[in-house]
């Protein structure tokens, strides 16, 4: 029998890695003789760094960069196995966690230490990069990281233009002549699961900005002040990024990144799988089994437990997924592969409880899971 285990992280419990390596206990516990692959998931957001160092053996690392307001701070990037493949988190330079409350401000913040960590995997000899957008305090459209790797966004009076999205409206003109030349040697993957456009209606500022401190006032600032970055975009470059759906990433980020970097937006979970190869490792499988913390309606939109029953089913293998707490929705996973959902909870729990005991619940779950499937094969 074989079992592939592909997880996402237990956030505040467990990563990806260890949850992977407690439902590999409980399994073998159950089934000694079973093959057991773990592939460590992730779907773009949160932990996505880890889980692909974790998943290729590579390295983290740490380099100084500017969080949203322009302070100075210790991030983290990783570099893949391969040794050239970069993969950054942008909350870790510009995420919403790294200022208070009070500070939020989508007006002032800035995604320029995204850019210094772009350029951080530059001097490591990194051409490939993997970036997740998930969590930003910013809705600057990506000017910060642009202005970090040396394009000079200036006003007409040729000075450069300060930091965040209420600098825009004064943007003139964009000069790339001082910019890194490493880049034009670099390939840019974008992990995207939103389709919101840069500017409109569903654009980055209308939808996400309220999240990042803006005012009913500053969202139509902040749109306006797009819809003009984009204007001189596409003058700049040609590709007009005004509507194309997920350009509104991160505060617009993924729009920059696809005008100015040749960026390719894919699915997270897509590109976990992808980096990890799972497809290979579910090769001869008999069963699958994911899982996350929160398993509901939201699941089946594009996260990791959706995406591995997915594949899975092209391959005809059922999916068991654990989950740390089961809401409301999850008949729509049934539709997407999946073949159960069990909660890992075996008695009534506070949520710090359950958290610090979560590989043990995840391992007592995934005996009583590989058990039952077992006899059922055996029958």
């Amino acid at each position: 029998m074989k079992v592939v285990i592909a997880p996402d992280s237990f956030k505040g419990s467990l990563t990806a890695k260890q949850a992977g390596e407690a439902i590999r206990a409980g399994v073998q516990r159950a089934c000694p003789q079973a093959e057991v692959v773990v592939s460590p998931m992730a779907d773009g957001g949160e932990g996505t760094m880890q889980c692909l160092v974790d998943a290729t053996n590579g390295k983290v690392l740490t380099a100084q960069a500017m969080d949203p307001l322009g302070r100075t701070i210790a991030a983290q990037f990783g570099i893949l196995g391969d040794g050239v493949t970069c993969v950054i988190e942008l909350a870790s330079a510009s995420g919403l966690y790294l200022i208070a409350k009070d500070e939020r401000n989508p007006l002032l913040t800035t995604t320029y230490g995204f850019g210094q960590l772009i350029l951080a995997g530059l001097d490591h000899g990194c051409r490939r990069f993997i970036l997740g957008l998930g969590g930003s305090a910013t809705n600057d459209g990506g000017a910060g990281m642009l202005q970090a790797l040396g394009y000079r966004l200036l006003d007409a009076n040729n000075q450069p233009l300060a930091f965040g999205g209420g600098e825009l409206s004064r943007l003139s003109h964009i000069d790339d002549s001082d910019k890194d030349k490493r880049l034009d040697a670099c390939q840019f993957v974008i992990a995207c699961d939103v389709d919101n456009p840069f500017v409109g209606p569903n654009g980055a500022s209308r939808v996400f900005g309220p999240q990042k401190g803006a005012t009913p006032q500053m969202v139509l600032a902040l749109d306006e002040h797009l819809r003009h970055f984009a204007d001189v975009i596409k003058q700049t470059t040609g590709t007009a990024i005004h509507d194309l759906p997920g350009t509104g990433a991160a505060g617009g980020v993924a729009g920059a990144l696809l005008a100015f970097l040749g960026g390719k937006l894919q699915s997270g979970i897509q590109i976990v799988m992808d980096t990890t190869r799972l497809a290979r490792a579910m090769d001869g499988a008999d069963l699958v089994i994911s899982g996350e913390g929160q398993v509901d309606f939201q699941t089946a939109q594009g996260k990791t437990p959706c995406g591995v029953a997915q594949l899975a089913r092209q391959c005809g293998i059922p999916v068991i997924v654990l989950a740390g707490s089961v809401g409301e929705g999850i008949e729509a996973l049934y539709e997407k592969g999946v073949t159960a959902v069990i909660g890992i909870t075996n008695k009534p729990l506070a949520l710090d409880e359950a958290m610090q005991n979560g590989a043990s619940l995840l391992e007592q779950a995934a005996e009583q899971v590989m058990r039952v499937y077992a006899l059922g094969k055996n029958g």
